[in-house]
């Protein structure tokens, strides 16, 4: 449930601005009608009805006239809002700005994305490393499909840089097709590989690589069906896929997730495997010694265990085990057990991530969700601090062992993502490329806060809004959050959040229990049955930021997408009258039936399943959105999700959504918007994600009574 390759936008400097232009008064809606049939299902004694069910077909004719029939009523309500053209407008003024990512070194190039402000999707770019050669285009995911909703989703590199595997998505869909290039000219070599899902590439040498997939659901379910059993092949360039090699994995040794990569010297194969979210068993295979076996380093599932690093056959491993806040620690590749690890990095009370280049070692520590950068040798001596340009976020420091100069981002909630080139000898940084707008963080602040749960829990949080604000209580205010699956919430920049901070509002993240940021004992406080503590910290930090009069019931929306979306579904069917506003963006919302769907099995080590045992049935059952909603007055609420969702199936909201349309009590709208052409989120074109934002927000501000004044 993660996304890569994601650009945050700037905010443009602005001075006061007037609230104009409200909604009308409120008219009833007519829904359209959603039948219902007569289907339930027993969990351990308990018969659950699922009127909605048939929803889940979404590839039905009747399930398709019900999404056209709700987008129609959707867009009827959004497009009576007198400002919602003017949001779109200036949003799209703030997204037009060229973006750049950090450049990658393959071969004789520096690869880096670039979007000249408005393309649908990154085009990727290429420049000699010698710089004596001007960037050119080297692919265009432009030029895949007519309406930009083709995109990259990714691309490996043979080691000398001469060849090149690159992913492509239609639609958003996690299902991938895998293209082979020459580099040196941009030639196709040999068959499109097709039917790849959840797959790194990995090169070895110019004659292969491994990747990973599962079998293709059955017509008609290819987007819903479940995936469990993954396979890693290997394909030889010039072969048939049909005659790829099975490497791990399959039948005889199943597991949701198999992926392969090589140490840099091609020297060793490492395998992980796993069957859950969180965990992974590593096997190790010495490819020096030809018919050499995979030999395990963990044997296990119940820790993370990675290769970040070798010199010769020593293996540098990053792991939780034993360490929940993790560590780095050294092995022989000959013996590689945990038996025979011995410490290089130790862990500390703050979470570690580690990354390897120009022969050196990268601490990046998370101190109360933000970046403290320590470089180390590899004998395990800190050789400096990096000195970052503020309290933020630090990402990148990576590449090959002979780099000279490594490149990170850095960025926060009133910082545009910007590039730094670091000399890797002398720990030195300059800004490599900046974003070419108008912003002055001066204007605005962002400041971190500490309240109590329910529990009595310390939970952090990040509050940010224009510097001179009044907190009187009225502040328009989006409390934004995930809570879940180890993720790290940190400061990112989001040219979207501006419309908000533009009209005086505030924009609040909260790291709720469930997530990283404190290491994996924070990450098990919000699993299973102790998920309600995800939802309490969230209802916890509403109640700060009304107490502290930042803002007020009636001006408060909550956000969240993906196990976000499942964050605002509890909340609001918990606490209907904690919020004006709710957008649950594709959520999962069935807490029930989640796991009978694609990979969602996966998610277990988090939930928990239906079917575990009755004490984890009845806990589920209880916070389940689409089973605790009850006749009563709920916020007003815009669900999204999108038609090639293989990841969280949109049946999650269609079916949340017509439950919640029938509970409504109260005067607040109830909608869905359904994106078509686009999945859970990555890969989205411009023109999708600049319509969706323009919609939350005028959805938000119209149902708090106000109004959308431009930035003067």
């Amino acid at each position: 449930m993660k996304n890569s390759f994601f650009f945050v936008l700037p905010l443009l400097v602005v001075a006061s601005v007037a609230l104009a232009q409200p909604m009308p008064a409120k008219k009833p809606l007519a829904y359209p009608a959603t039948r219902t049939v007569d289907t339930t299902t027993s969990y351990f004694g308990t018969k659950v009805p699922d009127p909605f069910r048939w929803l889940e077909d979404d590839r039905a004719a009747d399930t398709k006239g019900w999404v056209g029939a709700q987008n129609a009523v959707t867009q009827q309500f959004l497009g009576q809002i007198p400002f919602r053209e003017a949001i779109r407008k200036r949003y799209e003024t703030l997204y037009n700005y060229e973006k750049f990512s950090a450049p990658t070194h393959e071969g004789q190039h520096l690869y880096f994305g670039r979007n000249s402000g408005l393309q649908a999707q990154f085009v990727l770019y290429r420049q000699p490393v010698s710089g004596a050669g001007a960037p050119e285009v080297f692919l265009d995911p432009n030029t895949f499909s007519k309406d930009g909703t083709t995109s990259l989703g990714g691309i490996e590199f043979s080691r000398d840089g001469s060849l090149a595997a690159y992913q492509i998505s239609e639609g958003g869909s996690d299902w991938r097709k895998v293209i082979v290039l020459r580099t040196a000219d941009r030639q196709l070599i040999g068959d499109t590989l097709k039917d790849v899902k959840f797959s790194g590439l990995a090169w070895r040498g110019n004659e292969g690589f491994y990747y990973s997939s599962y079998e293709k659901p059955k017509a008609g379910s290819q987007l819903a069906g479940k995936t469990q059993v993954h396979k890693l092949f290997y394909h030889k360039l010039g072969t048939k896929q049909s005659a790829d090699q099975l490497i791990f994995g399959g039948e005889k040794d199943p597991h949701r997730y198999v992926g392969a990569y090589l140490t840099e010297d091609e020297r060793f194969l490492l395998v992980s495997a796993a069957n859950t979210t969180t965990g992974n068993r590593l096997y190790v295979q010495d490819l020096s010694r030809p018919g050499s076996a995979l030999v395990p380093v963990m044997e296990d599932e119940k820790s993370d265990v990675n290769v970040v690093d070798n010199v010769g056959g020593k293996l540098f491993i990053y792991t939780n085990y034993k360490a929940p806040n993790f560590r780095l620690v050294t092995v022989d590749a000959a013996a590689p057990q945990p038996a025979n690890w011995r410490d290089l990095i130790p862990e500390t009370k703050n979470v570690l991530e580690v990354s390897a280049v120009g022969g050196k070692l990268f601490a990046n520590y998370l101190k109360d969700a933000t970046s403290y950068v320590e470089q180390y040798d590899r004998a395990g001596k800190r050789e400096r601090v990096i000195a970052l340009p503020g309290v933020g976020t630090a990402s990148g420091f990576r590449g090959k062992s002979a780099d000279k100069t490594t490149y990170y981002t850095f960025t926060s909630y009133i910082y545009p993502p910007t590039i730094f080139r670091l000399d890797v000898a002398s720990g030195q940084s300059a800004v490599y490329k900046k974003p070419t707008v108008q912003f002055d963080p001066s204007k605005y602040e962002s400041k971190q806060v500490f309240f109590a749960s329910k529990d009595g829990t310390r939970v952090p949080m990040i509050i940010t809004h224009r510097k001179g604000l009044v907190l009187n209580g009225k502040n328009p205010t989006l409390l934004y959050a995930y809570g879940g699956f180890g993720v790290n919430l940190t400061p990112a920049f989001s040219t979207s959040t501006i419309i908000l901070l533009e009209q005086g509002g505030v924009y609040a993240v909260p790291n709720l229990r469930g997530g990283g940021e404190y290491g994996e004992s924070w990450h098990l406080a919000g699993t299973k049955l102790q998920k309600q503590n995800v939802f309490d910290d969230f209802i916890a930090a509403a109640e700060y930021l009304k107490a502290e009069k930042y803002t007020d019931t009636d001006h408060l929306a909550i956000s969240g997408g993906s196990n976000g979306g499942l964050l605002v579904g509890a909340v609001m069917t918990q606490r209907p009258e904690l919020c004006r506003v709710a957008l649950p963006a594709v959520g999962v919302m069935d807490m029930l039936r989640y796991n009978q769907f694609t990979a969602g099995a996966g998610w277990a080590y988090d939930y928990g399943t239906a079917q575990d045992s009755p004490e984890m049935f009845q806990y589920l059952y209880k916070y389940s959105p689409y089973h605790a909603l009850k006749p009563a007055a709920y916020p007003a609420t815009l669900i999204t999700t999108a038609d090639h969702d293989d990841r969280v199936v949109p049946a999650h909201s269609f079916k949340f959504a017509a439950r919640l349309q029938q509970m409504q009590q109260g005067p607040n709208p109830v909608l869905i918007r359904i994106e078509t052409k686009a999945g859970h989120g990555a890969g989205r074109s411009t023109a999708q994600i600049i319509a969706e934002q323009t919609d939350k927000w005028a959805f938000m501000l119209a149902n708090m009574g106000l109004g959308y004044g431009e930035a003067k």
